[in-house]
């Protein structure tokens, strides 16, 4: 990874504004922003009906947008749209400076958060992909002296090679997700316990609900995308249950397709979770825009459809009764991971909606099995334990992969 940290970018930030969109995501650029470290030194809102093809702003307000730059001694301009080729071209052309397009700038965002190989070759696959029809040759996005935003992750040099040499590279970072999402499989299918799935708006406290629950330890902070690569850690449900909790990454309003495309690997964590959490910033004005955002996500990998819990988090800001519409009321459930309050209530709604993977069943263990034993103990709830002659008869409610894993003591009931 090339990253040119030393290289500050001091921007002016462009939106359109049209019907599809509202203000709150210019205000989502911003905080996108100043996540990957930009100096804004000014802001621009044009209110249109659609975005112009050649200048996505219109000739007229680009050549004031350019006059700005100048003024400002601004180096780069973030657009709140992805560009296309042509726009970025024109756009350069007119002001001078390096046009960055959201997606680039979620993509540099990813660049910087990347710390596990997987993330990094998501993240390369993508940046590859989305650079792929720009190469139109060297203008100012691929400029040596430009740096900063753009520029981290795959790096200039590949970035001025040829369509062929990033094809091949595209298909061999491909290949390489593939042959991770294999041994992932592997793993996944070799759980013993029910995996619950975080999932939620970007910067919406899924990492601290985490902590609260399970002591992960999962950096956190108040900025866009803080938690990329997927932690997941061991749960004890106040009914006795083990599962796993799993943490991954925020949503966004118009998050780039490539992204979803390059992490769906890592993404495969929410498709085959048990249940999920749709964590929720309560103090959002935008709170039922964030969570029709999610639930498009969670249809586009297929797993709209799993026993699933609202989550409203951060209560301690908005207060409570903040989300009472849309679902079934016994599945929200109103919380503050930072302060901990109604954590009891939340894990025991999970013991309620959380499928049961436990059946009931008799046993017969020998006393030389003592292991057996406590493992059943540890994962079933036991309704009746007798001592034999030559070994202990257990009957309850036992996880059916212990079962499964201890059939040969099975008795008939």
């Amino acid at each position: 990874m090339i990253s040119n940290n030393d290289i500050n970018t001091r921007a002016l930030l462009v939106g359109v504004l049209n019907n599809l969109y509202d203000d709150t995501t210019f205000e989502e650029l911003k905080l996108l922003s100043k996540t990957a470290g930009v100096e804004v030194l000014g802001e621009s809102i044009q209110r249109r009906n659609k975005i112009d093809p050649a200048y996505y702003i219109g000739r007229g307000k680009a050549q004031e947008l350019a006059a700005a730059v100048k003024t400002l001694g601004a180096n780069a301009i973030i657009c709140d749209d992805e560009l296309s080729p042509v726009q970025i071209r024109n756009l350069e052309k007119l002001t001078e400076v390096q046009i960055i397009d959201r997606t680039m700038l979620i993509l540099d965002i990813f660049a910087q958060r990347a710390k596990t190989s997987e993330g990094k070759i998501q993240v390369e696959l993508a940046q590859l992909q989305y650079m792929m029809p720009r190469l139109t040759g060297k203008g100012i996005e691929l400029s040596q002296e430009g740096g900063g935003i753009g520029t981290r992750g795959p790096g200039e040099t590949k970035l001025e090679t040829d369509r062929r040499h990033i094809r091949r590279r595209i298909h061999r970072l491909k290949q390489e997700l593939k042959e991770i999402q294999k041994n992932r499989q592997v793993i996944i299918k070799s759980r013993r316990y029910p995996v619950i799935s975080l999932v939620g708006y970007t910067n919406s406290g899924k990492s601290t609900l985490m902590n609260a629950l399970t002591d992960a330890q999962v950096v956190t902070g108040d900025r866009l995308f803080e938690t990329l690569d997927t932690t997941t850690r061991g749960l004890i449900l106040p009914d006795g249950r083990r599962v796993l909790l799993s943490d991954t990454v925020g949503f966004i309003r118009k998050l780039p397709h490539h992204l979803v495309e390059a992490f769906k690997s890592t993404l495969e964590e929410v498709k085959e979770a048990d249940m999920l959490i749709l964590v929720a910033d309560g103090s959002s004005p935008v709170l039922d825009e964030e969570i029709a955002t999610v639930n498009s996500v969670l249809r586009e990998l297929e797993a709209h459809r799993k026993p699933t819990i609202l989550a409203i988090n951060k209560i301690d800001k908005c207060g409570q009764n903040a989300y009472l519409k849309g679902y079934d009321r016994e599945k929200i459930v109103e919380i503050s991971a930072l302060k901990g309050l109604n954590l009891d209530i939340l894990l025991k709604t999970i013991c309620e909606v959380l499928p049961s993977s436990r059946q009931f069943a008799q046993l017969f263990i020998p006393y030389d099995e003592g292991q057996a034993l406590d493992e059943i103990h540890q994962h079933g709830l036991l309704s009746e334990i007798e001592y034999k002659e030559s070994g202990i008869k257990v009957k309850g409610r036992i996880e059916k992969a212990v079962l499964k894993k201890y059939e040969e003591y099975a008795i008939e009931q």
